[in-house]
């Protein structure tokens, strides 16, 4: 005898966009893509993809995405250059693996992530 298909999970229910609702917790202290995924319990792979557009939005206003970039705990090394979000796997200087995250912030003037519709 076949189980009754189980119902599809519902959504839960947001008042902001997702990309508002993760510029406004960037509004204060630095943060991990780890840390934001868990406040706005979105998966940190698709915070990042967020964080991209977020960062290519904000930078048309008068505020921006600010990027503390990620560095190699055993060495130093620190990934200046770096034009990814996503934390790196490796250390080019000591090939160590142990890497602090990059952290992000919104700084600036804006009130709003995007303008109203």
């Amino acid at each position: 005898m076949k189980d009754k298909p189980a119902k599809p999970p519902v959504p839960e229910e947001r008042r902001e966009t997702l990309r508002r609702e993760i510029a406004a917790v960037l509004k204060g202290p630095p943060l991990s893509a780890k840390e934001i995924s868990a406040q706005v319990r979105l998966s940190e792979k698709e915070v990042y993809t967020h964080l991209e557009h977020i960062h290519k939005t904000l930078n048309k206003r008068d505020c921006r995405l600010v990027v503390t970039p990620a560095q190699c705990i055993k060495c130093g090394f620190t990934f200046r250059k770096r034009e990814r979000f996503k934390k790196p796997g490796r250390c080019p200087v000591c090939r160590g693996e142990l890497i602090q995250e990059p952290l992000f912030a919104v700084r600036g003037t804006c009130d709003k992530y995007a303008r109203e519709r």
